[in-house]
């Protein structure tokens, strides 16, 4: 139906292909599909049960969770001990007859514009995926003891804001997130007053901003005062894969936490190979060994050098059945063949676990090849997969493999992302209407907890994280709070990431300094409106997206992107050239009444940066000061990275720069 207004997000008239309100169509693209990018984490980022909080503000917080659902049934959603939700919510629980809402998930709706349901999800805002569920708790989850997978990961789950309240909006669903669902739950979650927007979705590849129903939901999110938290895309580590890259809204890598989960391959011959999977599934016998190139499905047309890599229905059940097979990359073809395990070997990655049907692990290729090797020499091979265990991670934190890398693709000279937060073998809730692996035909393990890897799980930490923030600056603007979580981010070391920057951000969250971050580098509607000016969009498009009359005259209104108050500063130009960028940037007061701030500059060999004025005095809260700093940049193949600090003696302010070859 035709919206009474043509001054929402207006999913009602473009993204369906309807012309129902002329003058207020910004753009006009497909209705695309997104996908979903998913008790360690929050101990190890130092943000410990006992931290201070304000619980009576953060009840009165709350999360819209745009995802999969959720199964209200978990105990991590639990809400006893909860009053009754804040006066100014204004949503609703839709109605259905397998699902009720309560006083911790306090909204629930589900969207499907075009109406076709895949066959076998449940048409409610009921969670049957499990990546809702667990984003949700991982955001605000309650504290449940003894929360774990089959023993592993054993432990109390627990959310960052565990007293927040959730609305979901179930836009995802087992064929994946529409566009015009998507537009549909921001208009709702706005209305409804939440307070933050937690969003684990992207697509395969970045658009402009007006193209791109994230952006442009976010875009009206900010205007209203709610930030958007985005996962930053599982294509990683190739460059320019971040998907989500609006300014206005909060993008996310996915690092590692101090635990890992490994499985190990104990051979015939009692040589023992360490691998990386999350495997439940001991198998206490040994059993026979059998090489996927082998044993090829002839029958159906394949031969060994299509099965090695054990794809689905290359494998010949009958050789197969009660076998481990080696396969040469990670198979998903071997539970049909009937196999008891698979052991796959490959370069690369192999820094985050992942489940399968049956029991499997991962292996290094040169560890692959010695069990080939063991595999060719003896009459009868035979081997044994083990049960995961737990172990340290002293190189902990670096940016996973799969994490999207940066540059931004849209907009060269803004760093995205913006910050990393644990993403690899996260614990969380999880639906007990699907399986550990998704699959419902041959995996019966139906559990209430599960471990999961990507930037999926890290989104909701940073979601939690800003939330906290909120908790004790309520009045902080979107960008003000994403400015506390960027320039208090722990600093990470390139040399796990050769990507610098552009694998993790500013750094790392620390949700505890976030919340006293001294100063901010804030932002409204209308600095944005002035970047997007300079970006050269129309006086006409921005009217109809901002609602107000808004010209875009490049002399007097548009901001160059090296201006937006951003707090990194970003430089790209062309290889073995010299550039001189000139950044202008204004900081709000928010620590001290009475400080002064000096400026502290890192920065490595080819890298030139000035502060004017390098010292900034305050006498209030709320005092605003302006800055200009000039970077000289002798610009090679590889990255240059250096900083900004402010330091009043108490509060670090810290901002990257970098400068980089974008051709």
């Amino acid at each position: 139906t035709q919206s009474n207004s043509c001054n929402s997000i207006l999913h009602k008239v473009y993204v369906m292909g309807f012309n129902l309100c002329m003058d207020a169509v910004v753009s006009v693209f497909p209705n695309g599909r997104k996908e979903l990018h998913t008790t360690r984490s929050w101990d190890f980022l130092g943000f410990p049960r006992q931290v201070i909080r304000r619980t009576s503000v953060e009840s009165d917080l709350i999360i819209g969770m745009l995802d999969t659902g959720i199964w209200p049934e978990s105990q991590s959603f639990d809400d006893d001990d909860f009053s009754a939700p804040p006066s100014k919510w204004k949503g609703s629980c839709q109605a259905s007859p397998n699902f009720t809402c309560n006083k911790k998930i306090i909204g629930a709706k589900y969207y499907r514009v075009n109406g076709e349901f895949p066959e076998g999800d449940i048409q409610s805002p009921r969670d049957t995926e499990g990546h809702g569920s667990h984003t949700a708790s991982t955001a605000a989850g309650r504290s449940v003891s003894k929360a774990n997978l089959y023993g592993l990961g054993s432990g109390t789950a627990r959310g960052g804001v565990p007293s927040a309240r959730i609305a979901v909006y179930k836009i995802c669903w087992s064929d994946g997130c529409f566009d015009a669902d998507i537009l549909a739950a921001f208009d709702d979650a706005i209305a409804d007053g939440v307070d933050i927007i937690s969003l684990s979705v992207g697509g395969s590849s970045p658009y402009q901003y007006f193209e791109d129903s994230i952006a442009i939901g976010a875009f009206h999110s900010m205007k209203n005062g709610i930030l958007t938290s985005n996962s930053a895309g599982n294509s990683g580590p190739d460059p320019r894969t971040v998907t989500n890259v609006s300014p206005w809204s909060l993008s996310v890598a996915a690092s590692t936490i101090d635990r890992r989960f490994v499985t190990d391959v104990q051979l015939g011959n009692g040589e023992v190979y360490e691998g990386v999977s999350i495997n439940t599934l001991d198998l206490e016998d040994l059993y026979p060994l059998v090489y996927g190139g082998d044993v090829p499905n002839t029958d159906a047309g394949y031969n060994g050098s299509q099965s090695r890599y054990c794809e689905e229905n290359s494998l010949d059940k009958s050789r197969v059945r009660g076998k481990i097979v080696l396969c040469d990359w990670t198979y998903n073809g071997t539970i049909i063949a009937g196999a008891v395990g698979a052991i796959m070997q490959d370069d690369g990655f192999n820094d985050a676990a992942f489940s399968f049907p049956i029991s499997s692990t991962y292996l290094s290729t040169n560890d692959g090849n010695r069990v080939y090797n063991y595999l060719y020499k003896t009459r009868k091979p035979t081997g044994r997969i083990l049960k995961s265990t737990e172990r340290g991670s002293e190189s902990a934190p670096y940016v996973v493999s799969f994490s999207s890398r940066g540059p931004n693709a849209i907009t060269s000279d803004i760093l995205k992302p913006d910050l990393s937060a644990p993403g690899v073998d996260i614990l969380a809730a999880w639906s007990e209407g699907t399986t550990v692996t998704g699959d419902k035909q041959d995996d019966k393990r139906v559990v209430p907890y599960n471990i999961i890897s990507g930037t999926s799980m890290a989104c909701p930490h940073a979601t939690a994280a800003a939330l906290y923030v909120k908790s004790f600056n309520p009045t902080m603007s979107p960008a003000a709070i994403k400015s506390a979580l960027m320039t208090t981010a722990t600093p990470m070391s390139s040399s796990a990431n050769s990507e610098a920057e552009f694998a993790y951000g500013s750094g790392q969250i620390n949700p505890i300094k976030a919340a006293n971050p001294g100063l901010v580098y804030d932002m409204g509607e209308n600095d944005y409106v002035k970047f997007l000016c300079g970006q050269g969009y129309s006086t006409k498009n921005l009217r109809i997206i901002t609602g107000a009359k808004t010209s875009c005259t490049f002399q007097t209104h548009a901001t160059h992107v090296w201006d937006l108050n951003y707090p990194s500063f970003t430089i790209s130009s062309s290889k073995n050239s010299k550039i001189t960028r000139v950044f202008h940037r204004t900081v709000t007061n928010v620590g001290t009444p009475v400080s002064t701030y000096r400026a502290t500059i890192v920065a490595p060999a080819g890298l030139t940066v000035r502060v004017e004025p390098s010292l900034l005095s305050f006498i209030s809260l709320g005092q605003k000061q302006s800055f200009v700093v000039s970077v000289t940049a002798e610009i090679s193949e590889s990255v240059l990275s250096g900083s900004l600090v402010w330091d009043d003696g108490v509060h670090l302010v810290r901002s990257p720069i970098v400068a980089y070859a974008s051709t």
